[in-house]
């Protein structure tokens, strides 16, 4: 793991656990965030559109074995659901502003159901500009949301109607490969969805976007 996201990431877990120093850390995990999506900025600008649906390391075990645009959908719709199905009980940011027909996607779901193949399809048909676009909106709702939280939320537990609510949704497919997040997400606190999706879950997919984005260099430099 990148040195200083892990150490602002354990920095962050541990003044969110002080009432004292929780909005510390909630700004801790911000920056984090921030820097995070530097990354994501920095390779939708320097790749051409074709690197998105590459996926240079297919079969492998890991979040490396997907495609870059694929590696964005996933992380932010999962927050996105997380955010609004979950926490807030409001609309999900992709179903508004037509979000979802301007990234093209043909799924509203996580995309966890996909692979191998169906995962490089679904990244052919996706507007990478546009999911980067959605990303951001999701990113910066999110951190609105976060920066309500106080510490006496940390403790809030989540019941058999929010996984109801978040199944009704359609957000998150029944393919076991995918259903069983619901549970995954309900089963936490509110603390444990601080560091599961909005930030380790970052890291986890962003640094494997970056192993694809090295690998892809490392072929063009090799042609």
């Amino acid at each position: 793991m990148n040195k200083d996201w892990s150490e602002k990431n354990k920095k962050m877990q541990t003044l969110i656990g002080k009432e004292a120093t929780f909005p510390e850390g909630i700004d801790v995990l911000l920056d984090l965030r921030n820097d995070l999506f530097e990354q994501i900025t920095s390779i939708v600008k320097e790749f051409p559109a074709e690197a998105f649906y590459q996926m240079p390391f297919g079969g492998a075990e890991g979040y490396h074995s997907k495609t870059l645009v694929y590696s964005m959908w996933h992380i932010f719709r999962i927050e996105d659901i997380v955010a609004h199905e979950l926490i807030e009980k409001d609309e999900q940011v992709l179903f508004g502003k037509n979000w979802l027909k301007k990234t093209k996607s043909p799924i509203i779901t996580t995309g966890n159901e996909l692979h191998d193949e169906g995962i490089v399809d679904f990244s052919k048909k996706l507007d990478t500009q546009v999911v980067y676009e959605y990303c951001r909106a999701v990113m910066e709702s999110s951190n609105e949301i976060l920066r309500k939280l106080s510490y006496k939320d940390m403790k809030r537990k989540f019941t058999d109607e929010d996984k109801k609510r978040i199944l009704s949704s359609g957000s998150v497919s029944t393919d076991e490969s995918a259903v069983w997040l619901v549970d995954y997400w309900c089963d936490k606190d509110l603390r444990g969805l601080l560091k599961m999706p909005f930030s380790r879950h970052w890291i986890m997919h962003i640094e494997a976007m970056c192993r694809i984005k090295n690998k892809l260099c490392q072929k063009t430099k090799n042609k």
